[in-house]
């Protein structure tokens, strides 16, 4: 019980820590800022680590299978 009363104290200092940024967490992201938020970083690690290929070839897949 002692254990779990100290993690629950450690994580409330996290949100103390954002806080004093002024950061505030106020729920859920949207969908699309969510996206906006990924999608460079997926196109930087596509283009660091050469995986286009991968992408075409996943693609090209599914369209086979689903048909088209």
């Amino acid at each position: 019980m002692v254990y779990a009363a100290g993690r629950a104290a450690t994580g409330s200092q996290g949100h103390k820590a954002l806080a004093a940024f002024g950061v505030r967490r106020s729920g859920r992201r949207h969908p699309l800022v969510a996206a906006a938020m990924v999608l460079p970083l997926a196109a930087l690690l596509v283009v660091a680590f050469g995986g286009w290929e991968a992408v075409v070839v996943q693609a090209s897949s599914v369209a086979g299978i689903l048909g088209r």
